[in-house]
């Protein structure tokens, strides 16, 4: 699993447990990045992540108002649906990114890291 997937898993059980998700978020980023202040606040994962907790999207963690970022909220969406529709992406990262961009060409910038942890542990519904 990569570093921003275990920051979003981290996360999710930390905010099952009570934790606020953007407190959640923050603590697991410092947990996983300690001292590398530029990783801990990344926006790009850290707002894939709140916007699929927005959305009641994440096992345990109540729909809200968490993030307000509209395109890695929408990216983080996008992969989602599209792996409830074919979970075989899972498996093949590139198409998934450009699927869930469509028309705009763009490297990922975590946010896919976030939303394959967080299916592949089962933690999406």
């Amino acid at each position: 699993m990569r570093r921003y997937g275990k920051v979003a898993t981290e996360a999710v059980y930390m905010a099952q447990s009570g934790v606020d998700p953007v407190n959640a978020w923050q603590r697991a980023a410092e947990n996983e990045f300690v001292d590398r202040v530029a990783a801990i606040k990344k926006g790009c994962p850290k707002s894939a992540f709140l916007g699929l907790a927005e959305e009641g999207h994440i096992q345990g963690i109540p729909s809200g108002s968490y993030t307000t970022s509209k395109r890695n909220k929408r990216y983080a969406l996008e992969l989602f649906r599209l792996l409830k529709g074919d979970h075989g992406l899972v498996d093949d990262r590139r198409t998934l990114w450009v699927r869930a961009c469509g028309p705009e060409h763009k490297a990922h910038n975590g946010q896919m890291d976030v939303v394959i942890a967080l299916w592949s542990e089962g933690l999406l519904h």
